[in-house]
């Protein structure tokens, strides 16, 4: 089994990338509240959080499909999909009003992301939520300021679990994937690792999909960023 900890000493990489929902923020309040207003614009009945968490993870567009088909009967996946863009187009203008009001940083975020930086290391953020999102989202929660680069799920004609994000994050860096970690909570994150060849830890407390993320093949599992340490 892969050890829990992972050093992070310049000598063994050069760079990160970081996801950022159930990664450094726990979003899945604004989620919530967004697809809450959402439904009420269309007139479909509301869903909690605790449904829609396992839904979260591979973009916006993913995740409302899946409530769309939640909320609707099996038999009316037709109705679903010709309400997307009116959903889309509700649920964007909500996001961007409530962006970061809902979500918290999680405990031991800044104090990995400094040790990172302390050990030399260059930082991305690349996350499958909208770069309009995402941006807007660090900079409310006084996160922006550790990375050099950041990029949403609209940045590249992929996302994550596709190795594409990783590979152009890693040429934005300047780095090779070999020595670039990827630091994440779910499937989508590691198996995008795994494709890029870029070494990947996982988070224990993020979404997964409902799943828990030591089930996934991984180098490392932390309770907490502020474990990641220089060697």
């Amino acid at each position: 089994m892969p050890s829990p900890l992972i050093p992070v000493p310049p000598a063994t990489f050069d760079a990160a990338i970081v996801d950022l929902d159930g990664t450094m923020v726990d979003t899945l309040g604004d989620f919530a509240e967004a697809i809450r207003r959402m439904l009420a614009d269309l007139q479909l009945p509301a869903i909690d959080a605790a449904q829609i968490e396992p839904m979260v993870g591979k973009g916006s567009e993913h995740l409302l499909r899946s409530v769309l088909k939640h909320v609707l009967p099996a038999a009316d996946s037709l109705q679903a999909e010709a309400l997307y863009p009116a959903a889309w187009d509700a649920y964007q203008r909500h996001y961007l009003q409530i962006n970061g009001q809902h979500s918290a940083v999680y405990a031991g975020v800044v104090e990995g992301l400094q040790a990172l930086r302390a050990a030399g290391l260059r930082l991305a953020c690349l996350t499958n939520k909208p770069g309009d999102f995402a941006g807007p989202l660090l900079q409310a929660k006084g996160l922006d300021g550790f990375f050099d680069q950041v990029f949403g799920g609209d940045a590249f004609e992929r996302k994550k679990p596709d190795p594409l994000p990783l590979l152009k994050t890693c040429e934005a860096l300047g780095t090779l994937p070999a020595r670039t970690l990827m630091i994440g909570d779910s499937s989508n994150d590691a198996q995008a690792a795994r494709a890029a060849g870029c070494p990947v830890v996982l988070v224990t407390y993020g979404y997964n999909h409902g799943r828990p993320a030591r089930d996934v093949d991984a180098d490392g599992y932390v309770d907490s960023l502020a474990e990641l340490r220089p060697a």
